[in-house]
C-alpha cells in the first residue's frame, strides 16, 4: 500500500470519542424553519435546511460559530475600522480600505451573483449576526483570540460580504515597478531578463512620466490596505499572556522575513493546480476531477468546506468561510474546480494637475474637478480623523504631487459590479449542464480563473473567466497618462476567453502557465506574466504515462515531488568532477543516480535545492544590475535553465560556475544540516517543514503559543513540484485544501483542509486535521446522508425563536 493509504474505513473509529454523536438544539431569532447541521468526524458540517433562506442563514452562523475571530479581522478590514480598535497605526489601512471601497449601485451589485442574491448575502450575514448575538450573551466563551486582545466582534451588513479587499487583485504595484525599472535599464534589458509570454509586449514610458516622479509612493493607499495585517506587543491586553518583548520582535520579524519571501512567490505565480480527465483515461469510465489551489498557509486555514442541502441546492466543497456558497467542489450531477489564470485588471493613470488649481486634472484637453468624498476615521484613544477620499473618471486617486503637478489614480475592474471574489460560484453551485455551467462562468469576475469542469454524463470543460479590459493601444505592463489617450473600450466577453470542451486528448489540465492559444485575437485583454511551465509539464507526463486514471492517481499526483527542473540541471554534473573521496564528489555522484524527486527523507534532494537556488541566485546577481534587485526579485527558473543549458548565451564560464556554485551548496548544506552527513535528509527542523503559525502567536507567551500553533512535520517538494511547498524553509504557501472526485461515485470523493475546519483553538476541529495534511495523506468528503449520518460527530438542530 502506498502513503497515501486512507486510514479511514468509514469506521467511525479514527476519533473513537465520536462514537455517540452529541446532540444540541438551539432557538435562533431569523429562522424561518428547522436546520439539521450534522458534523462529521472531520469537521465538516453538513447543512440541511427546508428553504434557501434558512439554508444561507444556517451556513452564515455556523461558519461564524466556527471561524468568529478569522471573521471579525475580514469585518474590521473589509469596513476601515482598525483603528477604532487598535489605535493610530491602523489609520492608513483604514484609509486606503475605504479609498478602494465598492460605492456602485448595491441591487446590481448584489444581483449579479445570483438571480436571488439580494435574499441569499442578506440570510448569510443574518446567521453571522446570530453567531455573534449569540456569543455576546456571554462574553466569557469567545475565542481566546477575543481574550487576548479584549476586543468583541461587531456585528456584520451585505455590504462586508462584497468587500474585496481579500481578492487576488492584479499588477498595480508591478506596474509601478515595471516603470522603474524601465527608467533605471531600459525596455530592452528588461526583455533580455524577463520571460513574457505570449509574444513580446510595448515597454516604452510615456514621456511625461519622470524617472524622479516614479520614486514616490505612488500608490501607499493601495499598498496600506493590501499589506499583510500585523500585531504588537501591547495589543495583548494581560502581561501574563505576552511574550517577553525581546521574544515577540524576534519572532515577529521571523513572521516579516517569512512573509516577505511567500510574498516573492506569489509574484512569481506559484500557485494551484487542477485536471480533469475524461473517461475515456479513466478507470471508472467516468470523469476525474482534481483541484489544489495554492495560497498562504494559514491558521486557520483560508478555505472553509461544507455540505448546503436545500430545495435547488445540493453542493459539497471548499469556499472562504466569509463567502456564501462553494467555489471548488460538486453538486448532484457537476463538478469544477479552480486555478488562478493571468488577468490584468488595474491601470495605473497618471494625469496632469492644474497650476492654478490643484483640485482639477486635465481630461481630454480639458480641466476636471476630482470628486470628492468627506470621511471621518474613528482613532482608539485619539481624536476621530477627518479625510478627504479623490476620484477621477477612471478611479481612486492614491498620490497628488503639488510640486510636479501631477496625480495618480487607479483604474480597477473590481470595482465594477460583480467584483467580489468568488461570489459567482452561487451560480456554478446549481449548473446541471456545461452550457448551464459555462453561463454561470459569464458572472465570475474576480479573480481570473481557469475553470475546469466534469459532469456524470461524461462531458470535461475550461473555461477562463475574469472581468478583462480591453486595451487597444497599450500592453498594461506600465503606467499611462489619464489624459483620454488610454481608454478600456468596454470589456471583453468571457466566453471569448479561452476554453475547451470534451477536447480529444482526453484531458485538461492548468498549474498558472501561459496556455493562451497561439494568434489569440485579445491579446492585451489578459495578462504577460506566468508561472514556469514545471507543473504542468509533469502533470501532462503524468496523465498520459498513466493508463487508467484513478482517484488514487490524482492523489499522488497532487502530492508529487518529482522536479523537472532536476532533470535538466542534473547533467550539468558531468560536465565536472571533483576530489575522489570529498563530499564534493560524493554527492555529484550520488545526484547523478538520484530520481529527481524532492522526498522529505532524501539528503540528495536537500543538496539538489540548495544547489538550484545558490545557480539562480548568483545568475541574478551577475545579470540585474544592482540598482534595480529591490525591483527585479528574482530570475526566474526558466530562465536560469535556457541560460545554464544553451537555449539563451550564457554570461559564465559553465564548468567553474557549476564547480563553485556546488561548491557553496554544500557549505550552506552544512550550515543547515551539520558535518554527519548521516542525519542530512530535506524534510527537517532545520531544513524543509512545515508549522503553522497563528496571526498573534510571536507575541505570546510559549504557553499561550502552543495552544495557537501547530506541530511540525517534515515536507518534501517546493514550489516548481506538483505537490507545491513553496520555497522556504517552513512552508508558507501550497495547497492548504485539496479536492479529487471520480464522477462515477460522489462517496470516492476525497479531500484535504489544513489545519482544521474550526478557528477556536478550543475546538477539537481546530488543527485535527494537520497531521493527514503533513503527510499527504487524504479524508473522504461525504455528500451521502448515510455516510456523513454514520460518521458524524455533531448534530445541531436550529429552530426558530
Amino acid at each position: 500500500m502506498n502513503r497515501l493509504l486512507l486510514v479511514f474505513l468509514f469506521t467511525g473509529a479514527l476519533f473513537s470519542g465520536f462514537a455517540q454523536p452529541t446532540q444540541q438544539t438551539l432557538r435562533l431569532a431569523g429562522l424561518k424553519k428547522a436546520v439539521v447541521i450534522t458534523r462529521d468526524e472531520w469537521g465538516v458540517n453538513h447543512i440541511k435546511a427546508q428553504t434557501e433562506e434558512d439554508l444561507f442563514f444556517a451556513q452564515g452562523y455556523a461558519a461564524a460559530r466556527d471561524r468568529l475571530f478569522q471573521f471579525e479581522l475580514w469585518r474590521l478590514q473589509a469596513t476601515g475600522t482598525l483603528s477604532a480598535v487598535f489605535g493610530a497605526r491602523m489609520v492608513k489601512r483604514d484609509a486606503g480600505a475605504r479609498l478602494f471601497r465598492f460605492r456602485g449601485d448595491r441591487q446590481k451589485e448584489f444581483a449579479h451573483y445570483h438571480p436571488r442574491g439580494q435574499q441569499i448575502i442578506r440570510s448569510f450575514t443574518a446567521g453571522i449576526n446570530a453567531c455573534i448575538h449569540e456569543q455576546l450573551k456571554d462574553p466569557a466563551s469567545l475565542p481566546l483570540e477575543f481574550q487576548l486582545l479584549n476586543i468583541r466582534p461587531g456585528y456584520w451588513t451585505p455590504e462586508i460580504v462584497i468587500s474585496r479587499h481579500q481578492g487576488l487583485l492584479a499588477n498595480s504595484t508591478d506596474e509601478l515597478n515595471m516603470a522603474r525599472l524601465v527608467t533605471a535599464i531600459g525596455a530592452d534589458k528588461i526583455k533580455e531578463l524577463q520571460l513574457f509570454e505570449p509574444g513580446s509586449p510595448d515597454l516604452n514610458l510615456d514621456a511625461g512620466i519622470t524617472p524622479e516622479f516614479l520614486q514616490q509612493s505612488l500608490l501607499a493607499p493601495y499598498e496600506a490596505f493590501r499589506a499583510p495585517l500585523t500585531f504588537m506587543p501591547a495589543d495583548i491586553a494581560d502581561s501574563r499572556w505576552r511574550a517577553p518583548s525581546a521574544t515577540a520582535l524576534l519572532e515577529q520579524t521571523h513572521s516579516l522575513l517569512a512573509w516577505e519571501q511567500s510574498d516573492r512567490e506569489r509574484h512569481q505565480i506559484t500557485g494551484s493546480n487542477n485536471w480533469v480527465i475524461s473517461g475515456k483515461r479513466t478507470q471508472s469510465g467516468k470523469p476525474i476531477l482534481a483541484n489544489d489551489p495554492h495560497r498562504a498557509i494559514t491558521i486557520p486555514s483560508l478555505r472553509y468546506v461544507v455540505h448546503l442541502e436545500a430545495p435547488g441546492w445540493n453542493v459539497i466543497g471548499g469556499g472562504e468561510p466569509t463567502i456564501p456558497g462553494v467555489s471548488i467542489g460538486h453538486n448532484e450531477v457537476a463538478a469544477w474546480g479552480l486555478t488562478i489564470f493571468s488577468i490584468d485588471g488595474e491601470d495605473m493613470m497618471v494625469y496632469d494637475l492644474n497650476p492654478e488649481n490643484l483640485s482639477q486634472y486635465k481630461y481630454k484637453g480639458e480641466w476636471k474637478d476630482f470628486e470628492a468624498i468627506q470621511d471621518t476615521i474613528e482613532v482608539k484613544n485619539g481624536l476621530p480623523l477627518r479625510m478627504t477620499h479623490r476620484y477621477t473618471v477612471h478611479g481612486p486617486v492614491t498620490f497628488i504631487d503639488s510640486t510636479r503637478y501631477k496625480a495618480v489614480a487607479l483604474r480597477c475592474a473590481w470595482l465594477q459590479p460583480g467584483g467580489a471574489p468568488y461570489l459567482a460560484s452561487l451560480r456554478m453551485n446549481q449548473s446541471k449542464n456545461w452550457e448551464q455551467f459555462r453561463e454561470a462562468c459569464r458572472y465570475s469576475h474576480i479573480p481570473g480563473e481557469n475553470m475546469v469542469y466534469a459532469d456524470q454524463q461524461g462531458n470535461i470543460g475550461w473555461q477562463v473567466v475574469g472581468i478583462a479590459p480591453v486595451r487597444k493601444n497599450w500592453s498594461g505592463l506600465l503606467p499611462v497618462p489619464g489624459d483620454g489617450r488610454f481608454e478600456w473600450e468596454g470589456f471583453l466577453p468571457i466566453k471569448s476567453l479561452p476554453n475547451a470542451y470534451n477536447p480529444p486528448k482526453g484531458y485538461l489540465h492548468t498549474a498558472n502557465e501561459n496556455n493562451v492559444p497561439e494568434n489569440y485575437p485579445h491579446r492585451n485583454a489578459v495578462g504577460w506574466a506566468w508561472a514556469d511551465k514545471f507543473r504542468a509539464h509533469r502533470i501532462k507526463e503524468v496523465i498520459e504515462s498513466t493508463p487508467r486514471f484513478t482517484v488514487d492517481d490524482a492523489m499522488l499526483l497532487q502530492t508529487d515531488y518529482l522536479s523537472l527542473p532536476a532533470r535538466e540541471l542534473i547533467p550539468l554534473l558531468q560536465r565536472v568532477s571533483f576530489e575522489k573521496g570529498t563530499v564534493a564528489e560524493e554527492f555529484r555522484e550520488r545526484l547523478l543516480r538520484w530520481d529527481h524527486r524532492l522526498l522529505s527523507s532524501s539528503a540528495e534532494a536537500a543538496v539538489y535545492v540548495l544547489w538550484e537556488k545558490q545557480m539562480s541566485d548568483s545568475l541574478h546577481h551577475l545579470l540585474v544590475p544592482k540598482k534595480v534587485w529591490p525591483l527585479f526579485r528574482n530570475l526566474s527558473l526558466q530562465k536560469t535553465i535556457r541560460l545554464l543549458t544553451g537555449a539563451d548565451p550564457c554570461p559564465v564560464e559553465l564548468t567553474g560556475f557549476i564547480k563553485t556554485s556546488f561548491a557553496m551548496a554544500l557549505d550552506k548544506a552544512t550550515q543547515k544540516m551539520g558535518q554527519d552527513l548521516s542525519h542530512w535528509q530535506f524534510g527537517s527542523a532545520a531544513f524543509k517543514h512545515s508549522q503553522v503559525k497563528h496571526i498573534l502567536s510571536p507575541l505570546v507567551s510559549d504557553s499561550v503559543r502552543a495552544l495557537l500553533n501547530t506541530g511540525l512535520f517534515p515536507r518534501g517538494g517546493y514550489g516548481n513540484t506538483p505537490g507545491a511547498t513553496g520555497g522556504i524553509d517552513n512552508q508558507s504557501h501550497g495547497a492548504s485544501f485539496r479536492l479529487v472526485t471520480d464522477l462515477s461515485n460522489w462517496n470516492l470523493t476525497r479531500f484535504t483542509n489544513s489545519p482544521g475546519q474550526s478557528g477556536d483553538p478550543s475546538s477539537t476541529f481546530y488543527k485535527n486535521l494537520f497531521p493527514f495534511w503533513a503527510k499527504d495523506q487524504f479524508l473522504p468528503l461525504l455528500a451521502d446522508p448515510k455516510q456523513y449520518n454514520f460518521n458524524a460527530a455533531t448534530t445541531v438542530r436550529l429552530i426558530p425563536d
